[in-house]
Formats: C-alpha cells, structure tokens, sequence
C-alpha cells in the first residue's frame, strides 16, 4: 500500500514515473518529521499535493509557495522543485501523467481542497500501485481529475527574482522578517538605486517592492500558524507594531482573519 509512515523502509517507495498508470496517489503520514528537506527534483507526472496536517514549503522555479493545511499545490510535470516540511505532516500525492487531462494547471499553484477532493485523493493512495484499471478505480480517478481541474487557486505564491542583488536582499527579508527598513534602507544595502531596485524588483516579480513585502509576510504568517505560533507572536516576528494592524492586513490580503483562516482548515480536516 503507498502510505508511508514513521515505521516504513525507504525501500518502500518506488517512483512515481516508474508506476504503470497514468495516475498513481501515496500518502505520508508522520509525526516525527521534525524538520526534513527534499533537495531540487523533478517528475516527469505531474503533482497535486495535498496538506491534511502540518505545512510545507516548495520552491520551484521562480517562486516559493507555501501549503498549509486544507490547501494543496499543483506541480507540473518536469518542474525542478524542493519541498521543505517541519512537524508533523499527514499528506496526500496524486502523480498524473501530462497526456492525462488538459484541463490541469498549466503553471505552478496553490489550491483550495474541497471535502470531496480530499476524500478522493485519500482513496486513490489507498489503492495498490498497479491497481485494477476500468470500472469503479478508473471512474473515482476521473471524478478525482475533475475536481483537480475545478480547484480554486489561492494566492498563497511569492515570486522570488533571479537578479542576485534582490536575491542577497530576499535572503536577508526571509532570515529576519521583523526587519522593517525602508526602501531607501534596502537599495544601499544592495548597491542600487531606490530607481533600479522599484524597476528591478518589478521586472522580476511582478510585484512592486511594497507588495513583495507584504506577499512574503503572509507567506511566513501561514506556514507559522499552521505550526500553532500564535497571532501575537507572528505579527512580532513580522515586525508590527500591533497585532490589529498584522491582522488588518492579512484579512485584507486573504479575505478572513488569521484565527478564522485557520480555523477553517482544522475544521475541515476533521470532517
């Protein structure tokens, strides 16, 4: 069975693109994870990730998104990626073949787990690898491939720039967020313009340098809550001065309050 846990061999994990069929799920549940890294890989089968319990952190090319619980992550076929966990995690993977179905995602993201896609893709990593094809498998992998392809994306993504100038400067954010420093501050410490470090920053990501801020402190509020850090300890490690003020604008960004976001994801994971 292809559910991994804290008692299993390393030999029991055989690789994805190795399996007979178009879409092969695992699972992974663990609570002695810690704080385990993945180094950069890729699959030739696509990768829909889901967050049952825990949070997780993948870099792919060009970005880092976070998964906390209730979320999952599609990761196209040959992307390079590194997949960061700390805790505990319980966590499902269903590997689909490119040629599958044309309505999945195109480019990496971040989705939003309905109970019935949930459900769904634990029962896929219940199956045995080279499970019976047609029938009653074949028809739950393609309500499974339908509710992959109807997930609602969320905006849980932090473009990160290839200029190794804004790269020294993203290092420096993400190793102490509390740094609140303007700017003006950030273009000395990197050796350019307030000019070329806006246009830089905007070039690169998208994002103008005040958003990419923010987008990067939402990203470390989510995986921090996920690990049961509490509001007031996120917004000061964020550097706010207050904690209406974290909470303000993460209602603004997310659409609900950190404690009801959260909320949300523990509950539904124990429907």
């Amino acid at each position: 069975m292809p559910i991994l846990t804290d008692t299993s061999h390393s030999s029991e994990w055989v690789e994805p693109d190795e399996v007979a069929r178009p879409v092969v799920a695992y699972g992974v549940a663990s609570d002695e994870i810690g704080a385990f890294e993945l180094d950069m890989h890729r699959h030739a089968k696509g990768q829909m990730l889901l967050v049952q319990r825990g949070a997780l952190s993948i870099k792919v090319e060009g970005g880092l998104w976070i998964v906390p619980p209730r979320s999952a992550i599609w990761v196209p076929c040959n992307a390079l990626h590194a997949i960061k966990v700390t805790g505990a995690l319980e966590g499902y993977s269903a590997f689909i073949a490119p040629d599958v179905d044309a309505r999945l995602p195109q480019a990496c993201c971040t989705v939003s787990v309905t109970p019935l896609l949930r459900e769904l893709l634990v029962r896929a990593a219940h199956l045995p690898l080279l499970y019976d094809e047609g029938g009653a498998n074949s028809r739950m992998i393609a309500v499974l491939l339908d509710e992959i392809a109807a997930a609602k994306v969320e905006d849980l993504h932090l473009p990160m720039p290839t200029d190794a100038r804004l790269r020294a400067m993203a290092d420096l954010m993400m190793a102490v967020p509390s740094d609140r420093s303007t700017l003006e501050s950030w273009a000395k410490r990197v050796g350019l313009s307030e000019r070329t470090l806006v246009r830089l920053i905007r070039r690169e990501t998208g994002m103008s340098f005040g958003r990419w801020r923010q987008q990067l402190g939402i990203i470390l509020a989510v995986q921090w809550l996920a690990d049961s850090s509490s509001i007031q300890q996120v917004a000061a490690d964020l550097g706010y001065e207050s904690a209406p003020s974290f909470v303000t604008m993460f209602r603004k960004t997310l659409g609900a309050p950190p404690g009801r976001y959260m909320a949300e994801r523990h509950f539904a994971r124990r429907l």
